[in-house]
């Protein structure tokens, strides 16, 4: 279920001159909110890559560990496992 939510942000300086400076005719965005919904979405983005990025390197290092180094385990070791 999707919901609306209103935040309230105060900038000071170069940050409300910056925020200015890509909305509007002369910007990117037609208003504040939609430049913020998409500073979010692609900080949503760049969070979902790098949780990507570190499952990628762990699989990388598990693939390329020896065979010798796995052992067998039941589906009783793993919820055992998960217990503890």
């Amino acid at each position: 279920m999707s919901r609306t939510t209103t935040k309230t942000v105060r900038l000071n300086g170069s940050l409300s001159d910056f925020v200015a400076a890509n909305v509007g005719d002369q910007g990117a965005y037609d208003s504040v909110s939609e430049y913020i919904r998409d500073l979010i979405r692609r900080d949503m983005e760049h969070a979902e890559a790098e949780r990507f990025s570190r499952l990628k390197a762990e699989l990388v290092h598990a693939f390329a560990a020896p065979e010798t180094s796995y052992q067998p385990l039941t589906a009783a070791d793993i919820i055992a496992r998960n217990k503890a």
